[in-house]
């Protein structure tokens, strides 16, 4: 009887986790840039289960052997094995405003390249991200809403002078002083990229060093500037997977309520001594 509630159990807290990754995924949906997280399911590994008797069996002292008796196998359920970013194209919104940029992504040479702005946080880490809603700090350097610096391809912040400027489909940022190169990093496996709050990546344990996109064969991408990417989640579908995890939540929660009630009725019932 038992080895249901568990499974019943197990499948209240995955649906539980799905929930939770649904919720933030439209919470983000305004986002720019943000790229949805995907739940990966799994089921726990089939356990066999065995008894430990004592059996007589002959021996030259005479005595009892403990022996395996299997009973059957029993399976947990399943569990939220890890989250996975969406790292498919958003659409691409008009918004007038100079600081803004977007990133288009063509053609990759490897099916699960995706291609980031490169910032750098207060701390000096490095960081990753498709949110081009920048602005210019009051020492005219293009920054993050968060106030990460948005770096050139020589890892340096990228000063305007707080002067006028544009930006070329090549991504490189235009002032009466010069240009430079936007710092355009390529992973040739974004999958390996672990989220650093709603829009940053960072490198993952075994993630290889990312690489300038301008140098990669094969790679087709351009720099929208007064664009800005939206996020790539699909509210609808989102909505009818909440509605569903909720759903699933509930049968298992009820399956649960049956179990008690059956353990209960055992109990203080069955197995009353009159």
């Amino acid at each position: 009887m038992l080895r249901g509630f568990y499974t019943a159990t197990n499948g209240m807290l995955t649906q539980q986790r799905r929930q939770e990754v649904l919720s933030n995924n439209m919470t983000n949906a305004q986002t720019p840039g943000y790229k949805q997280d995907q739940t990966a399911l799994r089921a726990f590994p089939e356990l066999l289960m065995q008894r430990v008797e004592n059996r007589d069996i002959p021996t030259s002292q005479g005595t009892k052997v403990p022996t395996m008796t299997e009973i059957g196998a029993i399976n947990s359920g399943v569990y939220v094995q890890e989250t996975i970013p969406d790292f498919v194209q958003g659409g691409l919104r008009q918004t007038d405003i100079a600081t803004d940029m977007a990133l288009a992504q063509g053609e990759t040479p490897d099916d699960t390249g995706s291609i980031f702005f490169t910032v750098q946080n207060g701390d000096g880490d490095v960081r990753y991200t498709r949110n081009g809603n920048f602005t210019v700090d009051g020492e005219g350097n293009l920054t993050t809403n968060e106030g990460f610096y948005v770096l050139d391809n020589e890892g340096n912040p990228i000063n305007t002078d707080n002067m006028s400027f544009t930006v070329t489909p090549e991504g490189f940022v235009q002032t009466d002083n010069g240009e430079v190169a936007l710092d355009i990093s390529y992973s040739a496996n974004a999958n390996d990229l672990v989220k650093n709050g709603q829009d940053l990546f960072e490198l993952g344990e075994d993630a290889e060093a990312l690489v300038d996109a301008r140098g990669v064969a094969g790679l087709q991408f351009n720099v929208l500037q007064n664009q800005l990417e939206n996020s790539n989640v699909d509210t609808g579908q989102t909505m009818t997977d909440m509605m569903q995890a909720y759903r699933s939540f509930e049968a298992n929660q009820k399956i649960i309520q049956q179990y008690d009630r059956s353990l209960d009725k055992a109990v203080n019932e069955i197995a009353r001594l009159g």
